[in-house]
């Protein structure tokens, strides 16, 4: 199976397919649709992803040019009373919308499209990479941990999530700045 991986451009359809992507993996996983107050990223992808020099969104595609990944990175911008001191903007980058088609699983595509976007965050300067994930998904503990995570916080609340973090400050990583179109062979 061969795969390209690309940069999220401001192109109209190329936004509109990844919303559409996006919304369907949210409602085959949590079993919900929009909400505005968890999804103004999505809607608003070019002030989110697009424009802020820091920040991308990578898209990957199978041979039939069909949305089969996600995945977004961005400067830190939540107001946890927690991290307050711990992430600013200027020093942390976080992961948004890792999805990967359930038939596109099981293939090392997730942890690809995680490489990009680290490989993305540490050229840009930032200190580490935070997220948040859910004890509901399955494995997905299990893999943020593989690649490097370490829990911050177990907020133990009604969605019961996980706040994590990993050190990038400093890593060797071979990537060429001005490349974001990756083919993989998988």
């Amino acid at each position: 199976m061969k795969v390209t991986i690309k940069k999220l451009i401001n192109d109209s359809k190329m936004i509109n397919d990844v919303q559409k992507f996006l919304f369907d993996q949210i409602k085959r996983e949590f079993g919900y649709g929009y909400v505005p107050k968890w999804h103004q990223d999505i809607m608003n992808m070019e002030s989110y992803y697009i424009a802020p020099e820091k920040n991308n969104f990578f898209v990957a595609y199978n041979e039939n040019r069909e949305i089969i990944a996600t995945i977004g990175i961005r400067a830190y911008d939540k107001d946890f009373p927690e991290f307050r001191n711990i992430y600013s903007k200027n020093t942390t980058s976080s992961i948004w919308r890792l999805f990967v088609d359930r038939k596109y699983r099981r293939c090392g595509l997730a942890s690809k499209m995680f490489s990009v976007a680290e490989t993305f965050a540490n050229t840009c300067g930032y200190e580490n990479i935070y997220l948040h994930t859910h004890k509901t998904l399955p494995g997905a503990i299990e893999y943020w941990t593989k690649m490097g995570f370490v829990v911050m916080l177990d907020s133990n609340d009604e969605l019961e999530t996980v706040h994590m973090d990993k050190k990038i400050h400093g890593m060797e990583l071979n990537y060429h700045s001005s490349i974001f179109q990756y083919a993989v062979t998988l």
